[in-house]
């Protein structure tokens, strides 16, 4: 069947994905109220009884302000590394115990036919991760909230069929937002946030004719614009040579109001 999935919503409001694979429905973070969390996933026609299990990429509320609830309500396993969980229980409440699973940056979890790794990412989080998904010869990269994008990074997220990756400002408005400085130099640097032109360059490093599409995800609502974010990345991509055909590779929005329609890796 291959992996499918839905960005149920990405941005600084909250963030959640759903990921389909051998014969298992995963969540990636719930930074959004559990009703709200309800609401996306009906609009995919799912259930959370469906969820077998919640993978944490960091503790920042909008990755997490809904998961204690959403993995409370349907019993479900959190995945998250040592150090995310050392920086989040508190947030979370109770949790079973059973249910607090640890899955240390660089490990492998397989989920039936459906395998998990995760990856160090660069972020101002306890211990940050990505994750790529499996099945087969099928390869799904998620990768947002990274100040920048290392050989390291890079190495994890090639030959993916399908990536979503950060395309998180244009730096002009960024600049001249309403942000104190200080934001705005969180933003800018190595820990921070990763922009349009940051996306594009590293995309123009990494593609190599495998991956088909590229979701841009956790987009600023004040510094930001979805038809901007696909202008710039593309822009960025054909300054350092990186040209392509819409038929060849496309990009892709998420929204943080609605989810994307459900895409299925395998037929990239």
């Amino acid at each position: 069947m291959g992996i499918s999935f839905t960005v149920l919503s990405s941005g600084s409001t909250g963030n959640a994905t759903i990921v389909r694979g051998g014969g298992t429905t995963l969540m990636i973070d719930a930074g959004l109220s559990a009703r709200r969390v309800e609401e996306l996933l009906t609009m995919r026609e799912l259930r959370g009884e469906e969820i077998a299990g919640i993978l944490v990429t960091h503790e920042h509320s909008d990755h997490i302000k809904g998961l204690g609830a959403v993995a409370r309500k349907y019993g479900l396993p959190i995945y998250a590394n040592s150090g995310t969980w050392s920086a989040m229980e508190k947030s979370i409440g109770n949790i079973e115990e059973h249910n607090r699973i640890i899955l240390e940056t660089g490990q492998f979890k397989d989920f039936g036919d459906l395998r998990v790794e995760s990856f160090a990412i660069s972020h101002d989080a306890a211990e940050p991760v990505g994750y790529n998904f499996y099945e087969g010869k099928d390869k799904l990269s998620v990768a947002t909230d990274l100040g920048y994008v290392s050989d390291k990074v890079k190495a994890a997220i090639s030959d993916a069929d399908v990536l979503v990756l950060e395309a998180n400002h244009d730096i002009e408005m960024l600049r001249m937002g309403r942000y104190p400085w200080n934001t705005k130099r969180r933003i800018l640097g190595d820990m921070g946030h990763l922009s349009n032109d940051a996306a594009g360059a590293a995309l123009s490093e990494i593609l190599t004719g495998r991956t088909k599409r590229t979701y841009l995800a956790h987009l600023s609502r004040d510094h930001n614009m979805i038809d901007l974010a696909r202008m710039s990345v593309r822009g960025a991509m054909e300054d350092r040579g990186c040209f392509y055909k819409d038929s060849e590779f496309r990009l892709c929005d998420t929204y943080y109001d609605q989810p994307t329609p459900w895409d299925t890796v395998s037929e990239s």
